[in-house]
């Protein structure tokens, strides 16, 4: 059967360097913050573009650690897209501040810049919330627009920070994914576009001193050393046996897994475009690195039909998402479940997402059968 994202291919690919690297590890026997660790995180930093780059244990983590650092808390509110994975609005919430949602562009799936503005207005005129932030998620591989939410944020004077945890790779007019806003960050989860062999993450930014912080905070808010507590922190470190691997990985994904997941997404535009199918869009300017090739259904498609179809086809599919963030069962009976994103709700019904991974073969793009169980 058809992988929707094949890892163990990537492994066959890879195998050679990375049992090296993890017998490297096992015969150091430094498996807590040993030198792949930095190593790995100075070429990630030199990667994107940054000064800072401090890696931690998940994706999740990163997005805590940045608004610890910023001291976002209880009477704050952080503005974040409707349609993402929880994490972008949960680590909001966790912090004690409100996460209101903002609707999307219905070709990108990412932010709308126009709405955001008028969220913002809206919200300040209430007076309800501090308003401090603004979580950008860079959804499926494609960079939010970030040519005018940049502006838009400094215009009002809000921190923004850019939530890269699918989008790792991608570009805006040469400008890399992790480089946009106060602050980014990034996850390794395996199904990610560079992902370890379990949880991981990483935060980027070029300021000095939230970048100090975030390093105390991810170490049980350590001093000069781990048992001089100066603050309140968690313990959120990426295992050295993940970095080696991601070492290895990050070599082939800067080599030749961006372009090949390009070339597949190619094939794809190519195979679909009588359809009837709304593909992915490109902005000008603008370079993905396809954690997902995600489409949208005409009207009258059973999706649910579609998918049991084909998957006796031997062809997986996702959803991503099926509920709107402000309708999330956590958020009922507060401030955060109260938006209004049309969109969102609309591409929450309408969404499919197809395999997707840079060693996807052109035979294996099975178009004909995509359409014929259509209709």
């Amino acid at each position: 059967m058809m992988q929707f994202r094949d890892l163990q291919k990537q492994y066959e690919v890879l195998k050679p360097q990375i049992d090296a690297a993890v017998q490297k590890v096992c015969a150091q026997a430094d498996y807590i913050s040993g030198w792949e660790v930095r190593e790995l995180e100075q070429q990630l930093a030199e990667y994107v573009g940054v000064k800072h780059c401090i890696t931690c244990a998940n994706g999740t983590d990163a997005l805590s650690l940045v608004l610890m650092a910023w001291g976002i808390g209880p009477g704050d509110a952080a503005l974040v897209p409707d349609f993402t994975f929880f994490a972008s609005g949960e680590t909001v919430a966790y912090e004690g501040a409100t996460p209101l949602f903002v609707d999307v562009d219905e070709r990108t799936f990412n932010l709308d810049p126009d709405k955001l503005e008028e969220k913002i207005i809206q919200v300040k005129a209430e007076g309800k919330y501090n308003l401090r932030a603004v979580v950008a998620v860079d959804l499926f591989g494609l960079p939010a627009d970030y040519t005018r939410i940049e502006p838009i944020c400094k215009k009002y004077g809000l921190l923004l920070l850019e939530d890269g945890a699918q989008g790792f790779g991608g570009t805006i007019n040469g400008r890399r994914v992790g480089s946009f806003g106060d602050a980014a960050t990034t996850s390794f989860f395996p199904a990610k576009p560079l992902g370890c062999y379990g949880d991981g993450g990483a935060i980027f930014t070029n300021n000095d001193e939230w970048a100090d912080l975030i390093r105390s905070y991810a170490v049980h808010g350590k001093g000069s050393m781990k048992y001089d507590n100066v603050r309140l922190g968690m313990n959120s470190r990426l295992d050295t046996i993940q970095a080696a691997i991601l070492q290895v990985k990050l070599k082939a994904f800067a080599e030749y897994e961006l372009d090949a997941v390009e070339q597949v997404s190619r094939w794809y535009d190519e195979a679909l475009k009588d359809s009837g199918l709304v593909l992915p869009y490109r902005p000008e300017g603008f370079s993905s690195s396809w954690a997902q090739y995600t489409v949208q259904l005409p009207q009258g498609v059973d999706r649910d039909a579609l998918q049991a179809k084909l998957k006796e086809q031997g062809i997986p599919t996702m959803v991503y998402y099926p509920r709107p963030m402000h309708q999330q069962k956590a958020f009922a009976g507060t401030d955060s479940a109260v938006a209004e994103c049309p969109v969102t709700e609309r591409l929450c019904k309408t969404v499919l997402s197809l395999p997707m991974y840079p060693y996807l073969l052109h035979e294996d793009i099975k178009a004909d059968e995509i359409i014929r169980s259509m209709y």
